[in-house]
């Protein structure tokens, strides 16, 4: 008899319905919040494909169906994000946009923390420079 009793993650959110909640928050308050700005320039006009791919890339990091490699391969997040400029105030942005959306859409006191905690030790390795210069639009910003 195989007993599961570990929930993980994906299951703790609300499956695809629950990730799909938080990732349309979080772009929701990133073209919502002025304090935003420059994480939001650095993304297309529409947010539609960058919601996909954190759709996708959560679904597999939380535990559930790994949709984001089975298009892309690995994800590789560092490498992905090379091309952009990524300093501290666009992190802070970044975060500030992903603790609302999970402070909204989490109820769990422990579950939120632990997501908090997780979804900031991966946006301060994205960091990659001191001072990001302008970026449009989801063009890559040059150093």
């Amino acid at each position: 008899m195989n007993v599961k009793t570990e929930t993980t993650p994906y299951e703790m959110i609300g499956g695809e319905a629950g990730i799909h909640r938080l990732v349309d928050r979080f772009y929701a308050l990133m073209d919502e919040l002025p304090e935003a700005y420059m994480v939001r320039k650095m993304h297309p006009e529409s947010l539609a494909g960058s919601a996909q791919s954190l759709f996708e890339f959560l679904s597999g990091w939380f535990g559930g169906p790994p949709l984001y490699e089975a298009k892309k391969g690995h994800p590789r997040l560092r490498m992905r994000h090379a091309p952009y400029a990524v300093d501290r105030a666009v992190h802070d942005e970044w975060m500030l946009c992903m603790k609302q959306a999970i402070e909204e859409q989490v109820p769990d006191a422990a579950f939120r923390d632990w997501l908090l905690g997780t979804f900031s030790q991966m946006a301060n390795h994205m960091i990659n420079t001191e001072h990001a210069p302008p970026c449009h639009f989801g063009m890559p910003a040059t150093a």
